[in-house]
């Protein structure tokens, strides 16, 4: 699994991946007319890469197999201090139940929070229970309802907040059962692997006693890193080449 930035020719698997999670949490709600014109709609390979020009959009896709299975997608929003709002996150219904949409979190409030924000906001209607306990499962506090119309009907949306600094709290953590013991990974503190994310592990809830890394594809804490900042999966091979000298490699 290879999480990157999107481009304008994955629109159309981007279109497909948006469908397949649209029928899966909204199928109950909406028609399927309805998610085919907006998914066609937003997802236009026009459209795509006018969002992508956009200086403000962050918009990260999930591959698998050289097949998008996933993605998040939202701005930097003017204010003081900047706020990541997120639009969508999508993660196809084969490919949910894997921690896909953890890590499309976590990795969306990295990236926001490189960019200054201070602030990571996500919307989602209040007919998705999944959605809404999702955030609410990673911190996030609802802060606000609205209404917004879809179709020509009215639905209430709900607006969550969480703030991004440099606490445990204000990280994505997942507690972890190892051949170590219990351990927690951060999905806010990765680094690219030649087939997934590797994720910074640690033996305490509060990120001050660092283990590892704990590597995606395979679930393994089995990780090596040498002098050079190469990391290693012993047990499935997954690999980061360092692209850089700095402190951390010394």
């Amino acid at each position: 699994m290879e999480i990157r930035e999107a481009r304008t020719s994955d629109a159309d698997e981007i279109a497909t991946t948006a469908a397949d999670s649209l029928e899966a949490s909204y199928g109950h709600v909406f028609e399927a007319e309805t998610i085919d014109e907006v998914v066609a709609d937003w997802y236009a390979e026009d459209r795509v890469a006018e969002l992508l020009d956009d200086e403000a959009s962050a918009w990260l896709v999930a591959e698998d197999g050289g097949e998008v299975v996933g993605f998040v997608q939202g701005a930097l929003l003017d204010a003081s201090p900047p706020v990541g709002e997120i639009d969508w996150l999508h993660v196809a219904p084969d490919a949910r139940e894997s921690g896909l949409a953890r890590q499309l979190l976590g990795q969306i409030q990295e990236t926001f929070e490189k960019r200054g924000a201070g602030t990571i906001q996500g919307d989602v209607l209040a007919e998705n229970e999944e959605g809404w306990s999702f955030y609410e499962n990673y911190g996030f506090d609802r802060v606000d309802e609205r209404e917004v119309t879809i179709a020509d009907e009215t639905f209430t949306e709900y607006v969550y907040e969480h703030s991004i600094g440099d606490s445990a709290d204000d990280a994505v953590v997942e507690r972890i059962d190892s051949s170590e013991g219990e351990l927690f990974v951060n999905y806010g503190e990765g680094e690219r692997g030649s087939t997934a994310p590797f994720y910074a592990s640690y033996r305490s809830r509060d990120l001050s006693d660092r283990f590892g890394w704990y590597c995606s594809n395979c679930e393994s804490i089995a990780t090596a890193m040498d002098s050079m900042g190469h990391i290693e999966c012993n047990d499935c091979g997954n690999r980061r080449k360092a692209t850089r000298w700095d402190a951390s490699y010394l």
